[in-house]
């Protein structure tokens, strides 16, 4: 039989393959049981499986050798289960087994992630005294390595008398491709330690755990250690420390390593598209592509993905959509499995959402990735309800959400005002156990955008470990719901404890004085930003304008626009809100003159801030005229606040009939701060026949805000009707209403202070009292002296 074994290997084709085994059918040597074993493994060499299963079958009583073939044919093909199959039935037909047998089954085990078969596995190569085979040994600490089951991995390691290279090789890459890559390193040292000299598979290994851990120094170190032993790993190695320059942030060293790479795969390539990716260099991502493909690589499926990227990031939906179409004519990843969620992501980020739905429904294998993808670009458009459907849809498909699904869908909750689902989810964040930092951040903007701000301090406070977004969140929450106070102490704790801060910090700080009119303050932030260089920051210094502006500092808030190289709309209305806000009529219209002139197109604040200062400058026509320019002009809807300012302008200037019939003749239903500043007008041109007109459209309305009844009732203390006063009183008291305190704040000594009618709360008040005694007393004094 020996005769034919270098016919088998001459036999290239599935015909000249069937030939033989027709001889050996008419010469009766299939009946051989090394003739039927070869023809069982060259038949799976030439992806015929199906043939080599039907010569098994049809061999009387095969044994443990040619079982151990047909097991090893199916792992080729990642039949896993149906290796774990033959192998059970296997021990059903015979008694005596070989240790060939077992590095093919345990093989299937970490394939199929059956840990419970391969264990069992494990008990029978002991029984049988197979546990000292080196290709055993090294079989089983990759299942428990690719089953995830590290304390299993680690004693099977520690009980080898011998270890090998190929032995630490196995154990390190399984603490590695398990989220333990410090283990992996230490796991290296002492290899290195007991004098066994590293070969390019552990140090591939070893690149990879620097990467993960960001690493640089130690990564710089491997390089020169690969270097200096001139290992070679097929471009493997230079690729992994590309990825770990890349990760590490140091682009220059990740550069000259590509440049030294002689003949630089598709691996490379993409190892530096990857690169400069995660560096936030994505034009010279496309750049290496394109010299990628005058090289005449050929770009894979994570090429593709990594572009992708560059292109979301950039927001280039143009260049996006034309590597979708190279994708498509290349044939690569025809069915989105892997380019399918970075298609989603980048035509999400562009806005392209129907484009980015038909990716998604045309994905044959919807991953959580795709979902998410897809869930966080409804949210990103402002689609919030259409993001909550789409998780509702997730979820009854039976998939579960991750973290990024939980923080994506939290967030739309607060972006629609709808707690009660936020609540729900938060509970969900419970139940399953996945809270992590991003999470947190997501909960805490939630609850603040919903005005629970006391939930979002108690999420805030029980995170232990809080990140620069979590206080940035926190902070934030406080000054959108009117808690400026609160915001700035929770700043001024960042900054006494030296913690981390960025940008944002400053802003959200900045934004709380402005509502506080804390003016000291606001120049103490400015003057720290100052000191750590931040200076060109767009978003920062029209924070720093409109503070000043409202603090009444108009000169600092002008110097601060001046030096501004680029200037936002946002910038604009501040500036031009700024000098309205004081009166400045003139200037706030010259400022929205050149803002046209620069070609910065107004938007629906401008209109709110020129309209708000015609009214208290009472240019009342100048107001009418930029009322009717909004559309017909700029192409800007008049919204409710256009609308307030108008009937403001109107009634501070007596021309309330006017104003009453915009009022009545509104496509919505008027709010309180329309009726406001109707009622206003009316108080100051003691116009008492329309409020009792305003009085009974209240009524009929049913109104439940207070703000319409607590002026109406101080119109009528103010004109002495107190009967009509206290019948407005009564009325909300039936209807369940209580009036809101106001209070005012004072900067004292660097100090803000609030305090309100009947207030008691400040230490000091009894010295506070006397000192206003004393001055309604000499008040009184002067004016008897008058009288005199």
């Amino acid at each position: 039989m020996t005769l034919y074994m270098p016919l088998f290997r001459s036999c290239t084709t599935s015909r000249t393959l069937t030939q033989l085994h027709a001889h050996l059918i008419v010469t009766s040597l299939h009946k051989n049981q090394l003739a039927s074993t070869k023809l069982i493994e060259s038949y799976a060499q030439m992806g015929l499986l199906q043939s080599s299963t039907l010569v098994f079958h049809s061999f009387p009583n095969p044994d443990s050798f040619m079982w151990g073939v047909l097991i090893k044919s199916h792992v080729w093909y990642g039949f896993f289960q149906e290796a774990i199959s033959l192998y059970h039935n296997m021990l059903h037909n015979l008694t005596q087994i070989s240790s060939f047998i077992f590095p093919s089954i345990l093989r299937a085990c970490s394939g199929f992630g059956d840990l419970g078969t391969g264990q069992k596995v494990h008990g029978r190569i002991i029984k049988l005294g197979f546990e000292s085979d080196p290709v055993v040994q090294t079989s089983l600490l990759n299942v428990y390595g690719e089953t995830r089951c590290l304390s299993d991995a680690c004693k099977v390691f520690e009980e080898m008398p011998v270890r090998d290279i190929v032995l630490w090789s196995s154990i390190i890459s399984s603490h590695v491709q398990n989220g333990q890559a410090s283990e992996g390193l230490e796991l290296f040292c002492e290899m290195v330690v007991q004098g066994i000299e590293p070969d390019s598979v552990i140090m591939l290994s070893v690149a990879e755990a620097c990467t993960e851990l960001g690493l640089s120094r130690e990564g710089k170190s491997i390089h020169g250690y690969v270097v200096r032993r001139e290992i070679q790993g097929n471009g493997l190695i230079d690729n992994s420390l590309i990825a770990m320059y890349g990760k590490c942030g140091d682009l220059f060293s990740a550069k000259e390593l590509f440049k030294n790479v002689v003949h630089p795969c598709t691996s490379s390539w993409t190892a530096m598209i990857t690169c400069y990716n995660q560096c936030g260099c994505y034009k010279e991502a496309l750049d290496i592509f394109v010299e990628m493909l005058v090289y005449n690589a050929e770009p894979n499926a994570v090429t593709i993905m990594g572009i992708l990227c560059s292109c979301a990031r950039l927001g280039w939906l143009k260049g996006g959509k034309s590597v979708h179409g190279f994708a498509i004519r290349k044939v690569i990843d025809p069915e989105h499995d892997l380019v399918g969620s970075a298609l989603i992501d980048l035509y999400a980020n562009c806005g392209n959402l129907r484009d980015c739905h038909k990716i998604f429904d045309t994905t044959r294998e919807r991953k959580i990735v795709s979902w998410n993808m897809l869930i966080s670009g409804y949210g990103r458009e402002g689609m919030a309800e259409e993001a909550l459907l789409l998780f509702v849809q997730m979820l009854k498909k039976a998939i579960l959400p991750d973290s990024f699904t939980l923080a994506s869908v939290i967030s739309a909750c607060g972006n629609v005002d709808f707690p009660q689902f936020g609540q729900q989810m938060h509970s969900c964040v419970i139940k399953t156990g996945v809270l992590n930092e991003f999470v947190h951040n997501s909960l805490i903007d939630m609850y603040s955008k919903c005005g629970f701000v006391d939930s979002a301090y108690m999420i805030f406070e029980d995170n232990q470990e809080k990140s620069v977004v979590t206080w940035n969140s926190m902070i934030c929450g406080f000054s959108q719901n009117g808690n400026s106070v609160e915001a700035i102490t929770l700043f001024d704790q960042i900054y006494s404890k030296c913690l981390e801060m960025d940008e944002v910090t400053f802003l959200s700080a900045i934004q709380a004085c402005s509502n506080l009119g804390y003016l000291e303050k606001g120049k103490w932030l400015h003057h720290k930003l100052i000191a750590y260089g931040v200076t060109k920051d767009t978003y920062i210094n029209t924070a720093l304008t409109d503070m000043y502006a409202k603090c009444g500092d108009l000169q600092m808030a002008q110097r601060v626009f001046d030096s501004m190289l680029e200037r936002s709309v946002v910038t604009w209305s501040a500036m031009i809100g700024g000098y309205g806000m004081h009166g400045r009529i003139n200037t706030s219209i010259s400022l929205f003159n050149k803002m046209v002139e620069s070609r910065i197109k107004p938007n629906e604040i401008t209109f709110m801030n020129l309209l708000s200062a015609c009214s208290h400058a009472g240019y009342v026509e100048t107001g009418k005229q930029y009322f009717n320019s909004m559309k017909k002009d700029y192409g800007v809807e008049h919204n409710l606040e256009h609308i307030v300012c108008l009937v403001d302008l109107l009634s501070r200037a007596g021309e309330l009939n006017d104003a009453y019939r915009i009022v009545n003749f509104m496509p919505s239903v008027a709010d309180a701060s329309i009726w406001g500043a109707l009622l206003n007008g009316c108080r100051i041109h003691r116009r008492m026949d329309m409020i009792k007109n305003i009085e009974r459209d209240l009524v009929n309305k049913n109104m439940d805000d207070t703000g319409y009844y607590t002026l109406l009732s101080n119109v009528f203390a103010e004109g002495g009707d107190w009967d009509e006063f206290r019948k407005v009183r009564l009325m909300m008291k039936s209807v369940g209403l209580r009036k809101v305190h106001a209070y005012s704040t004072i900067e004292i000594d660097k100090r803000v202070y609030g305090f309100g009618a009947n207030d008691k709360s400040h230490s000091k008040t009894e010295e506070v009292c006397r000192l206003l005694e004393n001055f309604r007393s000499l008040a009184q004094e002067g004016a008897r002296m008058v009288d005199l």
